[in-house]
């Protein structure tokens, strides 16, 4: 295996190329937003034995009951980011039958083909250090931040999260000579 930068790795034969693209591995936001996940566990917990266990009135329930469906969702999106950054990947595979994309949490995930002749303008994007989109996938808590997308039968595709420009340019240079060395 060959790096590019320190989150992504790839291997090169004369019928495949395989990229593994990792989250960015920092222990302190990783240990804030697991204790965060955890306290907020704890406040669902809470509240769902409060609606079992208090005498409460009929308006009270139904605050909590409001409260738990903003809960469940934030607890949902967020155990998904965090579970992302621990044991989250990107595969891509590229060979002679087409480009293939995995999004993987542990070995699971649905893999994704397309094939070549029907992949338009493969574009690596990078947004403005001071718009509020670059700010918003700078978080931990933001899944997304692709950065580089093609278009395909009409469809956007996407991957390629939170690469540094570096990173990028890269790995776009190595895509582009296998797409074009594959597609043959």
């Amino acid at each position: 295996m060959k790096n590019i930068g320190d989150r992504i790795s790839f291997e090169a034969s004369k019928v495949k190329t395989t990229v593994v693209i990792i989250p960015e591995r920092n222990f302190l936001v990783n240990t804030l937003m697991g204790a965060w996940l955890g306290m907020w566990y704890c406040i669902g917990g809470t509240v769902i034995w409060s609606l079992f266990k208090l005498s409460l009135t009929e308006q009270e329930r139904i605050i909590l009951y409001i409260f738990l469906v903003f809960w469940f969702y934030y607890a949902y999106r967020i155990s998904k980011a965090y579970l992302w950054l621990i044991f989250g990947r990107e595969l891509l595979k590229l060979d002679r039958d087409g480009f293939h994309i995995k999004n993987s949490f542990f070995s699971y995930g649905k893999l994704r083909t397309y094939y070549y002749e029907n992949i338009k303008e493969l574009e690596f994007v990078i947004p403005e250090k001071s718009s509020i989109r670059s700010v918003w996938e700078s978080s931990p808590w933001v899944s997304g931040g692709e950065r580089f997308q093609f278009e395909y039968f009409g469809k956007t595709k996407k991957f390629g999260r939170k690469l540094s420009l570096k990173e990028g340019k890269l790995l776009f240079d190595l895509l582009k000579a296998k797409i074009k060395t594959y597609s043959k």
